[in-house]
């Protein structure tokens, strides 16, 4: 398995439509996709693709109700990162790599046009990994019916990273590297788009920042939100 890049990230809030809100007004972004499927775990989403990448909001439907977002933010004390979504190039070889690993499966998904393994927080820390391996590679169900004419490139135009924190840096880094099949590179690791995973220390375990690819000619930007600091960075 060849881990691509990061596809997707997904923050979990108590108020979906002020992240969307925060988001479309420093990102220049247009509109969202619902994705009525996410009904099933008790949640309402936004997914905005930021070029061909994609930022998703997830809320609880009934706050109180118990579902897995609202337990993480629980945790988290608050609006928090929730899920990295990485696009990898053969997922029956990611499968292995997880198991090779003792890391537990909490959700598979086979469709004929995207394949998606979601494992265990508890076996990776900070956050929700999924491996996921869209059909044709420039595809993304996720991302809802039209997605590519919904996309916008105002002010970034990828996902260039995202940033973990833990009491133990150096355990969760060689946690995150065995799911993703990467070798660490110093206290990241870097993956083949030159997308990043950083972490560094913390008093609890998190996601706690994204990285976009500046789109050209636009101002960087640096702001806070869902418990979360996003920002862009130069290619």
């Amino acid at each position: 398995m060849r881990t691509l890049r990061i596809r997707q990230v997904a923050v979990a809030a108590a108020d979906r439509d002020a992240v969307s809100e925060v988001w479309r007004r420093e990102l220049g972004l247009g509109e969202p996709f619902h994705d009525p499927v996410v009904d099933r775990w008790g949640l309402h989403n936004a997914v905005f693709p930021v070029g061909d990448a994609f930022l998703e909001v997830v809320s609880p439907h009934t706050p109180g109700a118990g579902s897995p977002a609202e337990r993480h933010m629980a945790r988290q004390g608050g609006d928090c990162g929730y899920m990295a979504i990485f696009q990898v190039d053969d997922l029956d070889d990611g499968r292995r790599v997880l198991a090779a690993n003792g890391m537990r499966s909490v959700l598979d998904v086979d469709h004929d046009d995207i394949r998606s393994t979601h494992v265990h927080p508890a076996d990776v820390g900070a956050a929700i990994i999924s491996l996921d391996q869209p059909v044709p590679p420039s595809s993304w169900r996720w991302g809802g019916p039209g997605w590519a004419q919904r996309a916008r490139a105002v002010v970034a135009d990828g996902i260039a990273g995202v940033r973990l924190v833990g009491p133990d840096p150096g355990a969760l880094l060689e946690r995150w590297a065995r799911a993703l099949a990467v070798e660490p590179r110093g206290d990241r690791l870097v993956l083949d788009d030159r997308s990043t995973v950083t972490v560094g220390p913390g008093e609890r375990a998190g996601l706690v920042g994204v990285d976009l690819w500046a789109a050209p000619g636009a101002a960087q930007v640096s702001f806070q939100v869902a418990g979360t600091r996003f920002r862009s960075v130069r290619r």
